[in-house]
């Protein structure tokens, strides 16, 4: 694999053009030592037409602006400007099928808590990022691990914000799974009840109705709102956001993690546990069926990232922004 900063191509830096191999931040940048800053992911992807397209663009930029604010980072560049710059990002690499990261970081004119007298940098990088998990674990599902490591209490952080920080916490997790040879981690909120992956928001299917963790100590994903309208608009499930314990997941009829990279994955695994092992449920190592539900939303997910919209996913299509 090429490391990331062995390319040619532009990075879009507080309004200017960089070539890719020229991009430089000082040891001292505060972000660096400190962890307060916030990013997005954002994906595009190649419509029929041949041409990219952002995805949820206008979501995710309002995300990382509240972000800033919560984090009281003053920021200079507006929505318009930030979806402008990621359409430009990939016009100018000439990418179809694209990851990419908005980060607001602070500057090196000094260090310290108190984080005062600091400029306020933005960056956008995109490249490439391929399959996230092989094709293989995309279609037979994850293998996860429930973590020792706790996520956020509300009252520890800012749990809506998108902040560079509290991704440690989720790589403590995950690096713990992976060491024991899982593929994934779900993490405990602090009373115990079901929070998240380590990137990526959980649902269970159980009796025909598709559950989910309500927005505390995890993340308010993107993917999670589109999976639930989707759900919801198209499928004519219900949909419930509660608490949820993890011996539900154990027992459910089907389960499965989404996120801007992972998409939606299905979980087949957890803590030795064959999810969806009572009667009738495909058994370890299979495929999920085609017409599960798990199937179907990533069918129509896939459909509606890439721009085919027929007639009944009519509607969707603010959804998408051209480059």
């Amino acid at each position: 694999m090429t490391p990331l900063y062995d390319r040619d191509g532009w990075l879009w830096q507080d309004g200017d053009w960089l070539p890719w191999r020229e991009a430089r931040t000082h040891l001292l940048t505060h972000t660096l030592h400190y962890g307060m800053g916030c990013f997005e992911g954002v994906r595009a992807y190649q419509g029929p037409d041949g041409r990219p397209a952002l995805f949820r663009v206008a979501a995710h930029t309002r995300r990382l602006l509240d972000s800033a604010h919560a984090l009281d980072i003053p920021l200079t560049f507006d929505a318009e400007a930030l979806i402008d710059a990621q359409r430009q990002c990939l016009t100018r690499n000439g990418l179809t099928n694209a990851y990419l990261k908005p980060t607001v970081y602070l500057g090196s004119e000094g260090l310290g808590l108190r984080a005062k007298g600091l400029t306020t940098h933005v960056m956008i990088a995109a490249w490439d990022l391929g399959d996230y998990v092989s094709p293989e674990a995309a279609c037979i599902g994850l293998r996860a691990l429930t973590s020792s490591w706790a996520r956020h209490h509300v009252n520890i952080s800012l749990c809506r914000a998108k902040t560079n920080g509290h991704y440690v916490n989720s790589m403590l997790a995950l690096n713990t799974a992976v060491k024991a040879g899982f593929d994934e981690t779900l993490m405990l909120d602090p009373e115990g009840y079901v929070a998240e992956a380590s990137a990526a928001n959980v649902f269970l299917l159980r009796d025909g109705a598709l559950h989910t963790p309500e927005i505390t100590s995890c993340l308010q994903g993107i993917t999670r709102d589109s999976v639930i309208r989707l759900a919801r608009e198209r499928l004519g499930l219900e949909v419930v956001e509660r608490r949820i314990t993890r011996d539900e997941l154990y027992t459910a009829d089907e389960a499965f993690l989404t996120g801007t990279a992972a998409e939606i994955l299905p979980l087949r695994e957890l803590d030795g546990r064959h999810v969806g092992g009572r009667a009738g449920a495909p058994p370890p190592g299979e495929p999920i069926p085609a017409d599960s539900v798990t199937a179907r939303l990533q069918g129509l997910y896939r459909r509606v990232t890439r721009g085919e919209m027929g007639d009944d996913l009519a509607g969707y299509g603010d959804w998408l922004t051209p480059a």
